[in-house]
C-alpha cells in the first residue's frame, strides 16, 4: 500500500518500505553503522573530487573529462527532479526511523532545503554517475567490479542510515544511467562540443525557476564552471599526465585544497545569515563561488603542474649528482 499526503513538501512511500527500514536499523548495531556511514562517503563530495582529480590531474584527463562530466551533469539533474517530487525524508515523518548521517552536519536534519529531498538519492545518482561510467568508458573487468558493487554499497547505506526510502534509491541509481547515456551518446550524436555544452546545460537550466534546496545551486555552478574549465584548459594550457606516484599525491593535495580552499574564501564576504537565506541573490552567490571553485580548479590550477615538475627534476638531477659524488 502506497501512502500519499500533498503539502508544500510531499510524504508519500510504501508501508514495506517503513517496515524494512525499521527492520534494519533495528538489528544495525555499531558496527553496522559505521560500515553504512563508511560506504556513504563514495556518494559525497570529497571522495568525488578526491576520485575526479586522480583521474583527471594525474592518470588520463580525457578520460577523467568525460567521467566528471557524466557525475556532474547527473549532480545537477537530480535536484532538479528532488523539487519537483518534494519528498520529504523518512526520519521526517516516522519518529522510528533515525537520521543517523545527515547530509548537512551543520544544520537542522529537518531543514529541508539545506539537507536535500529525498527522492531521488542524490549519492545513489552520484555513485552511479561516477563509477559506473569508469566502467562504461574503459570496459575492464575491475572497473565493471566496481561499478557494481560500489553503487550497490552506498545506496543501500542510505537506507540503513534512515536519509533515504528504498525507492529513492532506486530512482536514483536509474537517474545516474540515464545520465551516463546522455553525456556518452550525446557527444557521439552533437558533434559540435559547444552545441554539445548547451544542451547539457539547457537540461539543467529549468531548476532555477522552482528549485528551493541548496544541492541545485551548488551542482549548477560546478556544472556550468566545469564545462568552461575545460575549454580553456584544452585550449591555453594543455597540461600532461603522470603516473608518479609523489607528483599524483602532491597534485590531488593541492587539488583538493584549492577547490575547498576558494568555496571557504568566497565565504568570508558574507553572513552565515546571508547564506542560509535561501534568497535568489543567495543562491546566485553560491553558483558563482563553485563556479569560481571548480574553473579554478580544473582550469587554472593545472597551470602549475610544468613548472612544478621542472623544480622536481632539478632537485632529483641534484640529489643524484650528490649521491654519486
Amino acid at each position: 500500500m502506497i501512502f500519499f499526503t500533498g503539502l508544500a513538501e510531499n510524504t508519500f512511500y510504501y508501508d514495506w518500505e517503513v517496515a524494512l527500514m525499521e527492520w534494519i536499523q533495528a538489528h544495525l548495531g555499531t558496527l553496522g553503522t559505521y560500515a553504512a556511514s563508511f560506504f556513504s562517503v563514495f556518494g559525497e563530495e570529497l571522495a568525488c573530487v578526491a576520485v575526479l582529480g586522480l583521474l583527471y590531474w594525474c592518470l588520463d584527463k580525457e578520460y577523467g573529462g568525460k567521467v566528471g562530466l557524466t557525475l556532474l551533469f547527473a549532480a545537477t539533474l537530480n535536484p532538479v527532479f528532488k523539487n519537483i517530487a518534494l519528498r520529504r525524508r523518512p526520519y521526517c515523518d516516522h519518529p522510528t526511523i533515525k537520521c543517523l548521517r545527515p547530509v548537512n552536519a551543520g544544520a537542522d536534519i529537518y531543514d529541508l532545503s539545506a539537507q536535500g529531498y529525498s527522492f531521488p538519492s542524490g549519492h545513489s545518482t552520484n555513485v552511479v554517475a561516477l563509477f559506473s561510467s569508469m566502467a562504461v568508458y574503459k570496459k575492464e573487468k575491475l572497473l565493471t567490479a566496481v561499478g557494481i558493487l560500489i553503487p550497490l554499497l552506498c545506496g543501500f547505506s542510505r537506507i540503513c542510515l534512515g536519509v533515504h526510502y528504498p525507492t529513492d534509491v532506486l530512482g536514483g541509481w536509474l537517474l545516474g544511467f540515464v545520465a551516463i547515456f546522455i553525456v556518452k551518446y550525446g557527444e557521439i550524436w552533437i558533434h559540435n562540443r559547444f552545441a554539445y555544452y548547451a544542451l547539457l546545460l539547457c537540461m539543467t537550466i529549468p531548476g532555477w525557476f522552482y528549485c528551493r534546496s541548496d544541492d541545485y545551486y551548488t551542482s549548477f555552478g560546478i556544472l556550468s564552471g566545469y564545462l568552461f574549465a575545460l575549454e580553456f584548459e584544452r585550449h591555453y594550457v594543455n597540461f600532461a599526465n603522470t603516473r608518479r606516484p609523489l607528483r599524483c599525491i602532491l597534485r590531488l593535495i593541492g587539488g583538493i585544497v584549492v577547490f575547498f580552499g576558494i568555496q571557504v574564501l568566497f565565504k568570508l564576504p558574507f553572513s552565515r545569515e546571508f547564506l542560509g537565506s535561501g534568497t535568489a541573490l543567495a543562491h546566485a552567490v553560491r553558483s558563482v563561488r563553485y563556479f569560481v571553485a571548480i574553473f579554478t580548479a580544473v582550469g587554472l590550477y593545472p597551470m602549475l603542474f610544468h613548472p612544478v615538475d621542472m623544480t622536481f627534476d632539478r632537485l632529483l638531477a641534484k640529489i643524484s649528482g650528490k649521491s654519486s659524488i
